[in-house]
């Protein structure tokens, strides 16, 4: 057998997600779509929704979005404005790494967990020699459903509280952090019909139980990487209604989720995981004539949102000057001139970009975040 695996990018985590970081952002031009690409991820906190990556006719990959408001799907197209994604993984062209299982040999009954049927049919596969193991596995996967629970992300810093827990307490922290991250998103039930129960907190949509579905299948869960952080959540998976009419996060854990049969069930080994993060410099340090010049600039691969720089006079941090940048791109810079009085004698000048550790970077990256320089007038 040949170990051929499939590369995969993951931009920020589902941990770095539920923990209310959505400062960085991968713009959908940075996702070459040629070909098989599997992937899935959640759009800004200002356009809530959950992307699938889905196969066109013309044998490439199209992103659709599911909108938190009704559980309805659009395309997303270069240029559209909503290309910019907090959380997101996706591979490379992984048609040559694509396995087919005949779903007749899958051991299953209606209403058995789709987990456990993914899992078994990995197991499977390795006993076949036709599947060698591998950290994370990618999923396209032709379901029927007799019903169906799918979430659609609607509050993206819904995991702020939760971060607040690990240094304070609160009433509103600890209600947040008992709650899993399922039971905090919308919820949409697919049913052959409307059980009326006005009650119910899951709204129902319609019958659309045929579903094309992208997702993965970690073997380590507990990193959150691309599931979310429980050893039990090995399996992720995002999809669209075979008519096109309703999308989200398949809640197939849901105790109102109940499999009817599996139609189509392809299998892809990732053998390489790259992560893509942000990276912040201060460049160009310098005074001359009364002024302070520097450049910040962004030497990752995501783009940031509303970023902080403290330009601090002699290590008096109480009385520092700030700057705020709304939007920095991946690659590019932004110069600074800001004339600063200095008494005589010894001075020293110091600029920090995100001084308040709200960009997710690399500890490796993170001592370029600042430069300092001292001078005697």
């Amino acid at each position: 057998m040949t170990q051929a695996g499939v590369d995969l990018w993951i931009a920020n985590s589902i941990t770095d997600l539920i923990q209310g970081d959505v400062k960085e952002h991968l713009p959908l031009e940075a996702i070459s779509l040629q070909g098989d690409v599997l992937g899935m991820g959640t759009t800004t906190s200002i356009d809530n929704g959950e992307l699938s990556f889905l196969p066109n006719s013309s044998g490439n990959t199209t992103i659709w979005k599911c909108e938190a408001a009704d559980g309805s799907i659009r395309a997303l197209r270069p240029g559209d404005g909503s290309g910019h994604f907090p959380y997101l993984c996706f591979s490379a062209d992984a048609s040559a790494c694509r396995v087919l299982l005949d779903p007749a040999e899958l051991d299953f009954d209606a209403g058995k967990p789709l987990q456990e049927l993914v899992s078994e049919a990995i197991e499977l596969l390795k006993r076949q020699d036709r599947l060698f193991a591998a950290p994370i596995y990618g999923l396209r996967l032709e379901l029927e459903w007799q019903s169906l629970v799918i979430t659609v992300a609607s509050k993206l810093c819904m995991g702020q509280q939760r971060r607040n827990t690990k240094i304070a307490y609160s009433e509103s922290s600890a209600g947040t952090a008992a709650t899993t991250i399922y039971d905090l998103l919308q919820h949409y039930r697919l049913a052959p019909k409307d059980l009326g129960n006005s009650n119910d907190p899951v709204r129902y949509l319609g019958n659309s139980l045929a579903w094309n579905c992208c997702g993965f299948f970690d073997t380590n869960p507990s990193t959150g990487r691309i599931t979310v952080p429980n050893p039990e959540a090995h399996l992720h998976l995002h999809g669209c209604s075979n008519d096109f009419r309703f999308g989200g996060h398949l809640h197939h854990e849901h105790l109102d989720s109940c499999l009817k049969a599996v139609n189509r069930f392809a299998i892809y080994p990732v053998q390489n995981i790259h992560y893509l993060s942000s990276d912040l410099a201060i460049e160009a340090l310098r005074f001359e004539a009364g002024s302070l010049s520097f450049i910040v600039k962004n030497r990752g691969a995501m783009d940031v949102n509303d970023m902080g720089v403290a330009v601090v006079i002699n290590d008096k941090y109480s009385s520092h000057l700030y700057l705020r940048l709304p939007w920095l791109a991946s690659g590019e810079a932004e110069q600074f001139e800001v004339p600063i009085e200095l008494s005589k004698g010894f001075n020293c000048l110091e600029v920090i970009a995100d001084p308040e550790g709200q960009i997710i970077e690399p500890i490796s990256t993170l001592s370029n975040n600042r430069a300092r320089i001292e001078l005697t007038i």
